[in-house]
């Protein structure tokens, strides 16, 4: 066990088990008794590797994050304080793991519950290489200005309370954490403050004792005084009254032992820790305090007593000249988080990102205000929830029936279009969905599926400017522009595309008008006058009857009606569609076991 001080201002800690609030609060605790380094030099997390980013006051900082307890030591040897926040079912292995590693000095084990056979392994082991286990069972410790463990002592504005942000003249030591913080405030109501505190925690079988922190106190020039918080159960106490006894403790010791109310129980009881238990007279706060007494402590009648017990002990230190009183320091601010700052109302803070579809801030998401359960219960097709994410509105039930056939009839084109055989050509080479998927997405464009924007938006204008089919068309020709929407490889008049008539069928039925379609059929009239393959191809008739399904539908203004055209909505029609197909094809590539795909010799051109 050392004989001295644990902890300084240039202390580093290994932090294992990534817990964000007590690394930040440990981080806060260093900005405000004004370290240059951070106290958190490395995060061990098993299995990860990396950064964290976190603040050291107002600056943001990114703490590497290991994988393995070797790692983190060979990274960062000078750090020597190893926190522990694994769960009891593993933390007696990883403790072990760091008291083995060199560099470790003291190792921190805050899980309560650490079976009793590896907490004797951990003591065992750490008496022998002269190390310090601070637990299990503990909140951990502080050193007044210079370091903490984790969350001890709490909060900053609890920290700044005690006037923990420098350091005082008392040490103290107790099995209880929660205890701590509220003698943490006690001492500083009554003493210049603390200097160095430690919980050794509540479990039966700690990794250092009472005794052994008060005779480290005792070496420590700067502790003048020191405060003992002991509970009742188990023996620990005795040590220290036989270390009084011997005369190796020469500064004050204000102590009192908790749980005199068990004698009012009839029968045993268990007081929180696990180690709060008494066996026998021994090891009853009475008999604790009793023994205390007598061998020297300062040990007042009741705890309400014990802040006056403290006070006392320190006015006399003072009149006696043993001490002089810390002189106060005002520590500086720790920026408030944004989030807390929002919350409470202090600042406002402009967003990031703007979303007027979807919110999924309730108890369930809502597609342009309609709560996913209604789209359920009211039946809602694809279609539907297209007019919701797409248009801000529930369009009525021809116009999204439209767009689930526009969708079905768009779904695929056989694997020799362009779209399709990158697909298969890339699920083929072993590539996943996404990569085969986005192979075929990226080649839609003006040649392959991504005319329907500039069919609707060339069809909309001339339309729109009274221009004949004939002014139309060569007018085009003039520009040296092809007629989006016109022409086809396979397609002729006497052989029409049967997804064209399809969707024109279902238009002339249900559409309360198809101007926009009739204009395309006429432009179509004239440009099979030209050659048979200029057809009105299916782009040519899904951006020319959405124009009219826009327009008719009565809820949509010019304006609106231009943007989502000049947008790109309609292609987002065929990029949705041939997303299944293309999926389709990447699942029976991979279904069929397709080997490598290699094109033959004999369909290139080999040429100088």
């Amino acid at each position: 066990m050392a004989t001295g001080q644990l902890f300084s201002r240039t202390t580093q800690a290994l932090f294992y088990n990534y817990k964000q609030l007590p690394i930040q609060r440990m981080l806060d605790f260093d900005f405000l008794c004004g370290r240059e380094t951070p106290s958190v030099a490395g995060i061990i997390n098993p299995g990860g590797d990396g950064f964290q980013k976190l603040f050291f006051g107002q600056e943001e900082i990114a703490i590497p994050v290991h994988s393995a307890i070797e790692a983190a030591c060979a990274a960062h040897p000078t750090a020597d304080v190893f926190i522990n926040f694994a769960s009891f079912r593993s933390a007696a292995a990883s403790s072990m793991a760091a008291l083995k590693q060199p560099t470790i000095r003291v190792v921190a084990i805050i899980a309560e519950g650490v079976p009793e056979s590896d907490a004797k392994q951990l003591i065992a082991y750490a008496r022998a290489n002269n190390k310090v286990v601070i637990g299990p069972a503990t909140v951990g410790g502080i050193q007044a200005g210079a370091f903490k463990i984790g969350d001890t002592a709490g909060t900053i504005d609890n920290i700044i309370h005690c006037k923990l942000y420098r350091p005082g003249s008392v040490g103290f030591v107790s099995k209880s954490g929660g205890m701590s913080n509220e003698l943490y405030n006690t001492v500083a109501r009554v003493t210049d403050g603390i200097y160095e505190g430690i919980a050794i925690g509540g479990d039966v079988f700690p990794g250092s004792t009472l005794s052994d922190h008060v005779l480290r106190f005792n070496n420590i020039p700067q502790v003048k005084m020191i405060v003992v918080l002991g509970e009742l159960g188990g023996r620990d106490e005795y040590s220290l009254v036989e270390a009084l006894k011997q005369g190796k403790v020469s500064k004050p010791v204000v102590a009192w032992v908790s749980g005199t109310c068990a004698r009012l129980f009839k029968s045993e009881v268990q007081f929180g820790h696990a180690g709060a238990k008494s066996g026998g007279e021994m090891e009853s706060a009475q008999a604790k305090n009793q023994a205390l007494r007598e061998a020297g402590a300062v040990v007042p009648t009741s705890y309400e007593a014990l802040e006056v017990a403290i006070k006392e002990t320190f006015e006399k230190l003072v009149e006696e000249g043993k001490t002089t009183p810390v002189k106060e320091v005002h520590p500086p601010q720790i920026p408030e988080d944004l989030n807390t700052a929002i919350k409470s109302g202090k600042v406002r803070a402009p967003t990031h990102i703007i979303s007027t579809i979807s919110d999924d801030r309730g108890e369930e998401p809502c597609y342009a205000g309609v709560p996913m359960s209604s789209i359920v219960e009211s039946g809602y097709g694809v279609g539907d929830v297209i007019s919701l994410l797409w248009f801000k509105r529930s369009l009525p039930r021809y116009c999204t029936q439209f767009i689930e056939i526009c969708i079905m009839l768009c779904a695929d084109h056989g694997p020799c279009v362009s779209g399709a055989h990158n697909t298969i050509v890339t699920a083929r080479a072993g590539k996943d969905l996404v990569s085969s998927l986005v192979s075929g997405l990226l080649t839609i464009g003006p040649r392959f599926g991504g005319a329907i924007d500039d069919a609707a938006r060339y069809f909309k204008d001339a339309y729109d400017r009274g221009l004949t089919p004939y002014e139309f068309v060569e007018s085009m020709k003039k520009k040296g522009i092809r007629v989006p929407g016109i022409g086809h490889r396979i397609k002729r008049g006497d052989n029409r595309d049967k997804r064209v008539e399809l969707l024109q069928r279902f238009a002339r039925t249900h559409f309360p008008s198809v101007k926009y379609m009739e204009y395309a059929v006429q432009v179509e009239t004239y440009t099979l006058s030209k050659a048979n393959n200029l057809v009105l191809n299916v782009d040519g008739a899904i951006g020319s009857l959405f124009l009219d399904l826009l327009a008719g539908s009565g809820m949509f203004t010019k304006q609106e009606i231009d943007e989502i055209v000049e947008i790109g909505y309609l292609n987002g029609l065929f990029v949705l569609a041939r997303s299944i197909g293309l999926i389709g094809h990447t699942f029976d590539q991979k279904r069929l076991k397709q080997p490598l795909y290699r094109h033959p010799w004999e369909d290139v051109l080999y040429t100088k």
